[in-house]
């Protein structure tokens, strides 16, 4: 009986783990892996890493070289070979060999688009000069690599501030180049929200990065050799004798677009729960495809290598066994970066989109530290959490310091999987020593200041609604911790009565006035609110305190 042929149209995560998890379950099938890439399978998200030097060799970043396919699962991998067209009818590939223009068709009764994205790079002025790339290969990284180890380069632009662009600057920050880091939206890091944003990119500043936010590249300014000697914005003109362009990528989507497969809202490929396609046979896999929301079972686009790698494996399982039905149910956007000394994750809708997906929400926002507070090396984390009012439920968490954050967002992800409710999440029974956490960790603590709030045992507000009414005069903001901290950083505008001389100094407040308490964590500022209470005033408590303000102090 003639054998069975899979082809898979792209490499890297999605492509190889579908052709290798197909492969273990029927050994008998014929799998072909097509990639333009030099190479198939290698670590894209190492690539900062490289350029910084951390990861020292090319060859750490490649996972597996063509031959190791053939070698131990018979895998034929074709690189530098282009997939020009697709006929589903007939199942025919055709591929064309990029060094010899040799054009080549071959035959199929499974086929899996793993064709990835590509960066979006406008047509401005100056985008042709020398010393402007991309990052989204290893070719990339060794172009860029060779580029910043000249003499002649000290001052790097990077355009984006996402994930990719932010550990570029860092890698080359730490190369002792001067980086400006330029975000067209607002806020670094899209995915977080203001006040976590502006947290970050404060780091980002003291660390000697130079971020500009909310500003549009126009074009490029070169020398008389070709090269890029400035970037033009609408900030004024900044210097750089290398530019890293990591403001987006979009889908490779043309091909299937061509052979009538079904693209979804999102732009990239529809696919069922099953990976598969509009057409029985052909999936779709990794930065290609169309995913699903875990919360609002919409359709979303998570370009994520670890999604990649799930979704490449769901398809090579249901390509060969239509009676495994093994699904991924959904995606919730999670992501962990480290910048410097500081760590930042996230799971599941912000503030804003569970707002404009219409759940009525309560947030908190919480600094705890990632270890018993008397064990050496202890740092601190601060928690957004974000939970629906009326079941409870958690709907997102944003987690950002210098402690740890990948084991409390990934606890937090694994609620939100499971539907749990704010009650589950402060009843854990999670492990506790000194090294690993405190007593009450953070995660616990979220939970339970959460359940406060929504039970009215306090008012809380969070920074950036803080800042929409510090001007009202209405309010005013009362600082309860002592005099020697709140000389040290407070806000504008904010009177000090330390929590231990309330009673006596009460009559400092001016008769009418609303009170935002404020301390350090918030930990204070809500012990204190009772006593406020009782004395007659309408209060309340700055979320996070002076430790999660984002905005100017005195």
């Amino acid at each position: 009986m003639e054998r069975k042929k899979l082809v898979v149209i792209g490499g890297v995560a999605a492509g190889t783990k579908a052709a290798s998890k197909a492969k273990r379950e029927n050994p008998e099938l014929d799998v072909l892996v097509i990639t333009k890439d030099k190479d198939v399978s290698y670590a894209g998200c190492g690539l900062p890493y490289y350029l910084g030097g951390v990861i020292k060799e090319r060859k750490e970043l490649v996972v597996r070289a063509p031959e190791e396919f053939k070698a131990t699962q018979d895998i034929t991998v074709l690189t530098k070979c282009e997939v020009t067209a697709l006929n589903p009818t007939q199942k025919t590939v055709a591929y064309t060999e990029l060094k010899t223009k040799k054009k080549n068709t071959v035959s199929f009764d499974y086929l899996v688009f793993a064709t990835g994205a590509s960066p979006v790079l406008p047509k401005i002025e100056g985008i042709e000069l020398e010393n402007i790339y991309p990052l989204r290969s290893v070719q990339d990284a060794e172009s860029i690599r060779a580029c910043l180890d000249s003499d002649r380069v000290q001052d790097v632009v990077v355009i984006g501030a996402g994930f990719v662009g932010l550990e570029v600057a860092e890698n080359l920050k730490l190369r002792g180049k001067n980086v400006t880091v330029v975000e067209l939206i607002p806020f670094v890091l899209p995915g977080y929200d203001e006040e976590m944003s502006l947290l970050i990119q404060k780091y980002l500043v003291e660390q000697g990065v130079k971020v500009i936010t909310g500003v549009n590249v126009s074009g490029f300014a070169g020398d008389a050799d070709g090269n890029v000697k400035a970037v033009k914005t609408q900030a004024g003109t900044i210097e750089a004798q290398c530019v890293i362009w990591s403001a987006g990528v979009k889908p490779n989507v043309q091909l299937a677009r061509e052979a009538g497969i079904k693209l979804g809202p999102t732009g990239t490929v529809a696919v069922n729960e099953y990976q598969e396609t509009n057409i029985p046979g052909i999936y779709a896999v990794g930065d290609c495809a169309e995913n699903i929301n875990l919360l609002t079972k919409e359709p979303i686009w998570c370009p994520m290598g670890s999604t990649a790698n799930k979704t490449g494996r769901i398809a090579g399982l249901n390509l060969t066994d239509k009676a495994a039905h093994e699904s991924l149910p959904g995606v919730l956007n999670t992501s962990v970066i480290k910048l410097f000394g500081f760590n930042a994750a996230r799971t599941g809708l912000t503030e804003k989109a569970a707002r404009e997906k219409g759940y009525d929400i309560e947030t908190v926002i919480v600094p705890a530290n990632d270890k018993a507070h008397y064990y050496p090396g202890y740092r601190q984390i601060i928690t957004k959490l974000i939970a629906d009012r009326n079941n409870h439920r958690i709907l997102g968490a944003q987690i950002i310091g210098q402690g740890v954050v990948d084991k409390p967002i990934d606890i937090i992800v694994t609620l939100i999987s499971c539907q749990a409710t704010l009650e589950q999440m402060a009843s854990l029974d999670l492990a506790y020593a000194p090294p690993f956490s405190m007593a009450m960790s953070s995660t616990i603590v979220s939970a339970q200041i959460m359940l406060n709030k929504l039970n009215g045992r306090f008012k809380g507000i969070n920074p950036r609604e803080f800042i929409k009414i510090k001007e009202n005069p209405e309010y005013l903001v009362v600082d309860v911790r002592v005099e020697p901290e709140y000389l040290v950083r407070s806000i504008p505008g904010s009177i000090n009565i330390p929590f231990n001389q309330i009673a006596e100094r009460a009559g400092e407040i001016p008769a009418g006035k609303k009170l935002i308490i404020n301390c350090k964590i918030g930990k204070r500022a809500y012990l204190t609110s009772a006593t406020f209470v009782k004395l007659g005033f309408d209060v309340t408590v700055l979320d996070g305190g002076i430790e999660a303000y984002p905005y100017a102090v005195n």
